[in-house]
């Protein structure tokens, strides 16, 4: 079980370079866990994709029920007071905090690609591009 960031489900639904390093993760772990806010994040990713004229409104609708479907049972709500303790403590956004707090409760790996979090969480976080070169 791994608890995979935003831009980890959607480098593994919307083709580009990360692709293949999202497959390769899938391949290691197929039980990616999330915080119910990537729905949200997600979503905006994909509205922002059929906006650049890279994906049809479709096409993002249909990625989304396939992500959906990859965190059906797995998804969670993590408490406020962790989050803000670990936004305020490490400098990161709330919003990245959800997943390093599920990450902390579930007492496993966060896979991202997120710089910042890479760097702020080093014994929590492993980079997308580490854990799929492992599979």
């Amino acid at each position: 079980m791994i608890v995979v960031d935003t831009n980890v489900i959607a480098y593994l639904f919307i083709e580009g370079e990360m692709t293949a390093a999202a497959e390769s993760a899938l391949r290691r772990d197929a039980t990616w866990v999330a915080p119910l806010l990537w729905r949200s994040e997600m979503r905006n990713v994909l509205a922002s994709t059929v906006r650049a004229g890279r994906l049809a409104l479709g096409d993002a609708q249909r990625v989304m029920e396939g992500a959906l479907d990859l965190l059906e049972g797995r998804e969670y709500d993590v408490p406020s007071a962790q989050v803000l303790a670990l936004a305020v403590t490490h400098g990161c956004s709330a919003y990245d905090s959800e997943f390093v707090a599920l990450a902390q409760d579930l007492k496993v790996s966060l896979v991202t690609s997120d710089r910042r979090l890479l760097a702020a969480f080093p014994q929590r976080a492993v980079s997308l591009a580490v854990f799929g070169a492992a599979a």
